[in-house]
């Protein structure tokens, strides 16, 4: 069969060579070291099994008699998401577009870039601690960092698809004579719109796991009470607490599918 022959020119690109070889064993040799330096042994992961075992079995059925405090704290971390899911997207836009270096000038797009790069070094628990020592403790700090986390994520891919779309439309309008802002309502936008949708609904529901999770460190949310139940060793409410994120996340994940069919 014709299709199916190879010429004798065509390489195979998985062909073994005495260099893949050395980069393979030197891969195995490497983990094999970290595991040994990092104390991850086989009778650790025995244990640990045994103690998730008793942990789970503390945690079932779980007790969602304290319902005020699960749902306050639930409300709280839904309005942190939604709050910083807003601003963040919106200051997103202006910042993805800004820097576009197809669009913006490198004097303008280069210092741009790298903000975003900043907002996205590091962990948002880290900006959560951060953002705690210089507020406090409470909402204002979880809402600050996930508007930063939003930023790093959301520009950056935004950025990213400015920079991928066809450049005729946008010299078809500078043609006529429009303004910059009509270039991005006419010609940019439209190309970048459905992907820009797709971004936003999953950096909300990013949000929405993240705003559970700055709380332990004091940015409010279901975080705090789920930390709190930690450190009592309440582990039946953990599992309701728990319960309550997953069924947080499920909505917001049909939500976000609803959002993504309508545009």
């Amino acid at each position: 069969m014709a299709g199916l022959t190879s010429t004798p020119n065509q390489e195979n690109p998985f062909k073994t060579s005495w260099v893949n070889r050395l980069i393979f064993a030197v891969i195995i040799g490497y983990l094999f070291y970290s595991m040994s330096t990092l104390g991850l042994t086989l009778d650790r992961l025995i244990i640990g099994f045994g103690e998730s075992e008793r942990l789970l079995s503390r945690m079932f059925p779980p007790d969602f008699s304290r319902s005020s405090l699960l749902l306050s704290g639930l409300a709280e971390s839904l309005q942190i998401a939604i709050i910083s899911s807003f601003f963040g997207i919106v200051i997103s836009l202006f910042l993805g577009l800004m820097a576009a270096r197809n669009m913006m000038p490198a004097i303008v797009s280069i210092p741009i870039r790298g903000f975003i790069a900043l907002c996205r070094s590091f962990h948002p628990v880290i900006i959560a601690i951060l953002f705690v020592k210089a507020v406090g403790f409470g909402a204002l700090a979880g809402i600050l960092t996930l508007i930063i986390a939003s930023i790093g994520f959301i520009a950056k891919l935004f950025a990213e698809a400015i920079e991928e779309i066809s450049f005729k439309p946008v010299e078809a309008i500078r043609a006529t004579g429009a303004s910059f802002m009509s270039v991005i309502l006419y010609a940019v936008m439209p190309q970048v719109f459905a992907r820009f949708i797709g971004f936003a609904s999953y950096q909300l529901d990013s949000n929405l796991r993240n705003s559970t999770m700055v709380g332990i460190v004091g940015a409010g949310g279901l975080g705090g009470t789920l930390f709190s139940a930690f450190q009592r060793f309440d582990y039946d409410f953990v599992a309701a607490i728990l319960i309550t994120i997953i069924a947080l996340i499920l909505v917001g994940e049909f939500l976000s599918n609803i959002v993504r069919r309508i545009f």
